[in-house]
């Protein structure tokens, strides 16, 4: 098992936050990581997900989302071939910090018999595309 955990001050309420990040039709608008998201922000749904980490190939994977709280958490388990083989649970969860403050916590936690293999080619640049996706989200929302 490996973790990403990143985090983000955004100057904007969770409201605005949420809008932002479950706005999937604008996505290739203002996101350099999650390029693409089909499907609905809701609980039980299956997204269709297009990552694309700096410097690596685009890839494609179905995700069930797992929970989806309005202006709090939005989190899904993705995975490539088979669970068992490569997995990932995203979560992007929404603390405000003030009136129009809000902390992202932006992570993954990636399980599978792969990971080991696959980790040494994925790692950083996964956590580059989270970072560079938290400073987009930020611009995108305090703009609103």
């Amino acid at each position: 098992m490996r973790k990403i955990d990143t985090q983000i001050v955004i100057a904007a309420p969770p409201q605005r936050v949420w809008a932002v990040l479950t706005d999937f039709p604008r996505y290739p608008e203002w996101n350099p990581f999650i390029r693409t998201i089909h499907g609905k922000p809701q609980a039980g749904a299956t997204l269709t997900v297009q990552m694309q980490p700096p410097g690596a190939k685009a890839v494609t994977f179905l995700a069930d989302v797992i929970k989806a709280e309005p202006d709090r958490e939005l989190r899904w388990l993705g995975s490539l071939w088979a669970p068992f083989l490569f997995a990932g649970e995203h979560t992007f969860q929404l603390n405000s910090l003030a009136a129009d403050q809000t902390l992202l916590n932006h992570s993954e936690r990636f399980t599978g018999i792969l990971v080991p293999v696959l980790w040494p080619t994925i790692g950083d640049s996964t956590r580059r595309g989270f970072e560079l996706m938290n400073q987009a989200l930020q611009r995108e929302a305090e703009k609103g």
